[in-house]
Order: C-alpha cells, then structure tokens, then sequence
C-alpha cells in the first residue's frame, strides 16, 4: 500500500474532506489557507487564500459547487469551488470552531468559541440568501449550560444537528425548537471528530479519552466502543466494509520526548461490529488530526501534525477479504 505524500500544508493538519464523489480531495491547516487536490494523483488544483487565522474546519456541498471554512479570525467564509473565489463572509464575535453543509446543500451551520467573555454559539445560514442578511437561526448554547462546541454535523434530513463538546458530553438540538433535546455524556475527554456513516445512520466520536464510539444519530445510543492506548483524534466508518479507521497518537506536545515507535501515530482499523483491531498503517511522523474514507471505501486520507496529507489505496487483499461469521 504505497502512498501519496501531499506537502499540503506549512503547519500541521486540522481537516481533510472528500467530496460526493471523491474525485476532489480539500485539505486545511493551521496555516490560513485551505487547498484542494485530486484525490487520484495528489496534484493540488487550487488554494482558498483570505483567511487570517488558522482553518479549523471546512466542508464542501453535494454537487462540489460551495466550499466553506471556518477560522479562528472569526470569520466563516463560502467559497466557489471553481474558481476559488470567496462568495460570501459571515463574521462572529468569536473564533469559529466548526462549519457544515446541510444535506440539501442550501444551509450553512457554524459555531463559535466561549471566548474573551462571549458565549459559545450555534448559527444556521441560508446561503441562498442576499450576503449581507447573516445567520437565519442562532442558538446561544452557553446560556443553556452548554460547554464549549469542539464539533458539529447535521442530523438525517437537517432535522437536528448533534454537538460534540470538551466536557465529553453529545447533545442534539432540534432546530425549530432551538434548543437541547438529548444530552448524553459518553467521554471523560473532550471530543475531537465526529463523522456520520454514508447514510446518516450511524455517528462516530473519538475523543482524547482514548476512545472512539459508535452512536445512532437518532437516539445517541451507544453501540459500540473502541479502545486505544493514545488519544483519538479522529475517526470515520468506512462505507464499503464494516470497518472504522482510528487516527491519533501522543499529544503533539509530548512528542519530543519519545520515539516514533512509541508515539503510536499509525491510523488503526477496528471491525465495526466486534471492536476488535486488525490493522495498522504507518507513516505519519506526529499525531493524526484527521481521518476521511474515499465515498467509494477503497482507500483514505489522513492529516497529521507533521503537515502532510498521506492518501492510502487499499490493496486488492485487503478489498477481497472478508471476515467469515
């Protein structure tokens, strides 16, 4: 399994998303300019150059024609795929931790930090609406006792959205009624990623508690859990197997101290349905910030701290096997 090296980015990863199709690979950093790539060769396309701060976040829409990102400049910005030009800027008070596209592709949700003494938020944008309307919905999420959002996705057919936050806890909010309708709290650690299966089913966590768990979107039932002796940083259900990659490691700060051997920073697969580990692939020379499967589960990309995106085609052996039970 030979991979594609991108030097994508002067400072380490913090996202890489695959489009519908995966034909289109996009990458952010925290060097203020997210990129993107075809996925079939590693050949970078463009660059999405205004931010002034690092891009924690971006998500691309169902027919690869909006790109956004959301930025510790406090500003959260749509972009035209095409041609890289910037369509509209929503500015908060506060950095931005996270953005997403509705399933539809019609509606943007981003939050922003509890920070410098505002209060930790949850916006929904129309972008079909004229650029200087702002946000259609906001929720303060701090007034309702919520700590601060790490991560967010939409729910199945945008009827709610789920947050994850670095108390560990999940919660779902219903839109219409903005506010809380289910909080669990399933980590002891802040929750770093999470990602939904192919068809909005399912929803993995993985947190700095050494775990990753499985969840229904609907119910936030815990199904299964998958334990490491490292933080997990990010984690994605593969759509053609029942498998989930698992990526991590030391924390970044802590790398000085050890070898790369004892760092663990080797993406880890777990069988969906018996949690048990059965692979490892090397590479990365610092933790995994972040895991994304190809739509079509024969091969993924991931993002480290050392700034280099690895995309990884699965062998034919690893596609033909099939675990008998």
């Amino acid at each position: 399994m030979k991979p594609i090296l991108l030097q994508a980015h002067e400072r380490s990863l913090t996202k890489v998303r695959y489009n519908r199709e995966g034909d289109l690979l996009f990458s952010s950093g925290k060097d203020k300019v997210p990129s993107v790539w075809y996925s079939i060769n590693g050949e970078r396309l463009g660059s999405y150059i205004g931010h002034n701060g690092t891009v924690w976040t971006i998500d691309v829409n169902w027919d690869t024609t909006a790109f956004v990102s959301a930025s510790a400049d406090s500003t959260v910005r749509l972009w035209d795929v095409q041609t890289g030009r910037e369509r509209n800027t929503y500015q908060v008070d506060a950095p931005c931790r996270c953005c997403a596209f509705s399933y539809d592709g019609n509606r943007v949700l981003y939050t922003n930090d509890d920070v410098m003494g505002k209060s930790g938020e949850i916006y929904l944008a129309d972008i079909r609406a004229r650029p200087n309307e702002g946000p259609a919905v906001r929720i303060n999420a701090s007034q309702k006792g919520i700590r601060k959002i790490t991560s967010a996705l939409w729910g199945t057919l945008d009827e709610f959205i789920v947050t994850g936050h670095d108390n560990g806890e999940l919660v779902q909010w219903d839109i219409k009624a903005m506010d809380v309708v289910r909080k669990e709290k399933p980590h002891n650690g802040q929750i770093m990623d999470l990602q939904a299966n192919k068809d909005l089913t399912f929803l993995i966590s993985s947190s700095k508690d050494n775990t990753a768990k499985l969840f229904d979107i609907e119910t936030l039932d815990l199904l299964k859990t998958y334990t490491t002796e490292r933080p997990v940083n990010s984690a994605a259900i593969s759509p053609l197997k029942d498998h989930v990659i698992l990526g991590g490691g030391q924390e970044a700060i802590e790398v000085t101290q050890t070898a790369a051997q004892t760092g663990k920073f080797e993406a880890r697969f777990f069988h969906l349905i018996f949690e048990e580990e059965f692979a490892r692939v090397k590479g990365h020379f610092g933790p995994i910030n972040t895991i994304a499967i190809h739509p079509d589960g024969k091969s993924y990309a991931s993002g480290g701290e050392d700034g280099l995106v690895r995309i990884h085609y699965f062998d034919n052996d690893y596609l033909d096997y099939d675990i008998a039970y």
